[in-house]
């Protein structure tokens, strides 16, 4: 079996694992010749799409069910702060610079380019799947799906498929889905709206796996609270006061700091701001079925005998700024609204109400898929397992991560020819473009390409314009205050030896970037 990677620096040999286990027996275990090995966990894995870390408070059935009886993460970043990048880190364990998968479209993101470069091949579907796992994608999959692979294409790995290839899924009616190859149409009914939809078919999905005694693992890709945010009509009237909130950055009044990309950007107006109160209303809303739907998943497995046996896993594709820095809306900033979001872990072994503090991201998610499950990942992965985290085994402080990659790439040109019936992408508020790139540019304060690391304590980033911005954030948590000017040489120096170091690494070598001091 060779070595199996249990975190980033904990190997566990077979010989040794013999040698613990006699060892076991001799001190009077229970292990004996006619013992079975240990039973296979469940995973479930919900993705949110566009989540900011602050709205799961108006999630109660998340807080009590997920949060309470497990795990909450405090340090838990994006790479890169937009959907199909971050959804392809989630597959594959790697950063952004390594799956090939930078934007959501163009020849550097999107499906298209990830069903060209082959990534789709080997991930944590076809990882678990090989072992045994009955495996279910449900919900979003990567941007531009189906595009030129056709609305039957069914990617490797997977045993049940429901995702759309048709429509308008965002607004979460009036789309169609792949399912295992047949389209079926939904219309705009109460019945069809979109995250009940998905809810229920993983919940028929886990039920069927119960009745054939094997290990699940559910990709459960919702699609809420991404814009346009429409809630089910069971909630359309909730929140009618709320507004987003007026953090310490809201409508940020000196940006003189800044880089040049957000420093021309105007005050948001008493309209501007009115808009962005709207759609923070829409999200809350649109969030109240995301939390019903837990709470019927969490039943499901308690009614088959499941719920010992499963890692429920919670977390967002990336953040969403809402009035901070003056940008009413979107994403793909370095900013913590941006890269900062929830992950909160219940399952085997994972004690109630513990918070991890350790700096963590979604490079770490197929990787600790695979670990949870007792399956080998490949070398080529560049994140590590959490399970030592989970399972309050975590090395010592000096083996583990010190920096997290965060980076954002403009979307090239040159795109391929796309379905003429692809799903609906709604742009973002914040979303470039390449029809209307330097319109936006202007209009939205789009920022340009940069590189950067996320520490405990800092913030540092470089953009191609050869600007940089550094945030204390012990002393700063808002980021009103750029220091890059009048920081100390050397630890700016370190910052950049460190970002240099990981905007290049791969596998292992990644791994060894973000400990080093």
């Amino acid at each position: 079996m060779g070595w199996r990677t249990d975190g980033p620096s904990v190997r566990v040999c077979p010989v040794v694992a013999l040698l613990a286990a006699v060892a076991f027996v001799l001190a009077g275990g229970a292990a004996h010749s006619g013992t079975s090995p240990p039973k296979p966990r469940n995973i479930l894995f919900i993705l949110t799409d566009d989540l900011d870390r602050a709205e799961v408070s108006v999630m109660p059935r998340l807080k009590a069910l997920i949060a309470a009886r497990g795990a909450s993460f405090r340090n838990f970043f994006v790479s890169v702060s937009l959907c199909c990048p971050s959804r392809a880190t989630c597959l594959r364990g790697q950063y952004s610079h390594n799956t090939g998968v930078q934007t959501n479209g163009g020849t550097n993101g999107g499906f298209e380019t990830a069903h060209a470069l082959g990534i789709e091949q080997s991930t944590v579907a076809t990882w678990l799947h090989d072992a045994g796992y009955r495996t279910a994608l449900i919900g979003k999959y990567l941007n531009g799906y189906p595009n030129t692979a056709g609305v039957a294409y069914v990617p490797p790995g997977w045993d049940e498929w429901d995702s759309p290839s048709h429509g308008d899924p965002y607004s979460e009616f009036n789309y169609t889905l792949n399912e295992n190859g047949t389209q079926v149409a939904y219309g705009a009914g109460a019945g069809d709206y979109g995250t009940d939809v998905y809810a229920r078919k993983a919940a028929e999905f886990i039920t069927a796996a119960a009745r054939e005694g094997r290990p699940f693992f559910v990709y459960l890709a919702l699609y809420a609270p991404h814009q346009p945010a429409t809630p089910a009509p069971r909630h359309a009237k909730l929140f009618p006061r709320a507004r987003a909130p007026r953090t310490p950055s809201w409508n940020e009044t000196d940006v003189s700091d800044k880089p040049q990309w957000l420093r021309g950007a105007p005050l948001m107006t008493p309209d501007v701001e009115r808009q962005v109160d709207a759609l923070y209303r829409r999200r809350l809303r649109s969030l109240q079925a995301v939390d019903e739907a837990i709470a019927t998943l969490v039943a499901t497995l308690r009614t088959n005998g499941q719920l010992r046996d499963t890692y429920i896993v919670f977390t967002s594709d990336n953040g969403f700024h809402l009035g901070q820095h003056r940008l009413p809306s979107g994403k793909q900033t370095a900013y913590e609204e941006d890269i900062h979001v929830p992950l909160m872990v219940r399952g085997p072994g994972v004690a109630s109400r513990t918070t991890v503090s350790d700096l963590a991201g979604n490079v770490d998610l197929a990787p600790t898929f695979a670990d949870l499950a007792d399956v080998a990942f490949p070398p080529f992965v560049d994140g590590r397992s959490l399970a030592p985290l989970l399972h309050r085994r975590a090395p010592a402080s000096r083996r583990w991560r010190r920096a997290y990659l965060v980076e954002r790439w403009q979307e090239s040109v040159t795109a391929p020819t796309a379905r003429s019936d692809a799903p609906l992408e709604p742009l973002d508020a914040d979303a470039p473009g390449p029809r209307a790139r330097r319109r936006r540019a202007a209009a939205l304060n789009f920022s340009p390409e940069y590189h950067g690391i996320r520490t405990r304590r800092h913030l540092y980033v470089e953009y191609e314009t050869g600007e940089r911005e550094l945030y204390d954030l012990r002393r700063d948590p808002a980021e009103l205050h750029n220091v890059a000017a009048t920081a100390r040489r050397r630890l700016l120096r370190r910052l950049a030896d460190r970002l240099a170091r990981l905007k290049t690494c791969q596998g292992a070598g990644c791994r060894d970037a973000e400990e080093r001091r």
